[in-house]
């Protein structure tokens, strides 16, 4: 018996999803340690979370650069239409992400308390507002997106600011904020480990109103996110694994398994974007008010041609980028260590 294979649409969609979601849960802890890094106490516990993050922060950020690549080659009408409807929060984005690669890497240039305290708030604050602007993003993407007929974006940046992505950016910001204090607790031994142990509780605590909230705001004002979970039963599994992988964090803190309340997590943004991609399929962006402007995976595609050439080519690239991230992941496996090397 045969298995019919997804046609090149379909599976341009679930590789920019596979993309965007390593993104997610690679930049994600490092961007959730940037918001728990004032809660260090001293210059040395700050240094260890800057280390902790220090070897891997750029390389979760390639995964980020290869999902708008690929959503540039696959479906340049989607590109073009969200780069210039979210330009300004897109903006906002480049520059916390700008500020959070200086604070790391001008820290440590000068021992003066004052510059090392003005970097630690920037650290913070783009780790912060990135964490926000994704969500928000992410909150319009799933309620629908003002186009006219030509597929262009019609709304304003205000337009973009409506209470369910703002729900959504807190959300995300809870996700990451908890995600990193589970890296943290994972990496870190003595005084740090022990405190940031009493983070991770609080964090849990915290991500889990913002999602039962995001979940019931759904449920009443974005029904569309969950008819095909509603059409095909067998998707209800992934959002039962979802639940169970979030449940399994506190137990696994409990239990003094640092390293599989990480996958825990990991496992659970998995499951998240499962879902949104279950949610908006066949759609990319979804039109409001008329739902027949909206973007899909057919009318906003590359030609088969490129769709195939692509992907013969990320057949190549992307295994490269999941080696090198494993074997950097594999060299600085352990708990940080300060040495005159460090930030």
């Amino acid at each position: 018996m045969s298995v019919a294979l997804p046609d090149l649409n379909t599976m341009w969609f679930i590789l920019v999803g596979v993309l965007f979601t390593g993104y997610a849960m690679l930049d994600g802890f490092d961007l959730g340690v940037g918001q728990l890094h004032l809660l260090a106490r001293g210059d040395r516990e700050r240094r260890i979370m800057l280390n902790a993050i220090g070897p891997v922060w750029d390389g979760n950020e390639v995964w980020l650069v290869t999902g708008g690549g690929a959503l540039f080659a696959a479906f340049p009408e989607v590109y073009a239409t969200v780069f210039s409807g979210f330009y300004i929060p897109f903006i906002l984005l480049l520059v916390a992400l700008i500020f959070r690669a200086v604070a790391i890497e001008f820290r440590s240039k000068q021992p003066m308390p004052w510059w090392r305290a003005m970097w630690d708030w920037s650290f913070f604050g783009g780790s912060l507002l990135s964490a926000l602007l994704i969500g928000v993003a992410m909150g319009n993407i799933a309620w629908g997106m003002p186009l006219d007929d030509s597929g262009e974006f019609a709304g304003s940046f205000l337009g973009l600011l409506h209470p369910y992505a703002l729900i959504l950016g807190v959300t995300t910001v809870a996700l990451f904020m908890m995600h990193g204090a589970i890296y943290v607790l994972m990496k870190t031994e003595g005084e740090l480990h022990e405190r940031a142990r009493g983070w991770v509780n609080p964090c849990i605590i915290f991500f889990i109103i913002c999602y039962a909230t995001t979940t019931m705001a759904t449920l009443i004002y974005v029904p569309h996110m969950t008819e095909r979970v509603r059409q095909e039963p067998a998707f209800f599994l992934v959002a039962l694994g979802n639940m169970l992988a979030i449940a399994n964090i506190p137990r696994e803190i409990h239990r003094g398994e640092d390293f599989r309340a990480f996958l825990s997590s990991c496992a659970a943004m998995v499951a998240l974007m499962a879902l949104f991609g279950l949610g908006m399929f066949p759609n990319l962006v979804r039109a409001v008010p008329d739902s027949a402007n909206s973007l899909t995976v057919y009318t906003a595609a590359s030609s088969q041609k490129t769709l195939g050439i692509m992907l013969n080519i990320a057949l190549i690239g992307v295994p490269m980028v999941l080696a090198y991230s494993a074997s950097i992941y594999w060299i600085f496996r352990g708990k940080v260590k300060l040495d005159e090397m460090s930030y």
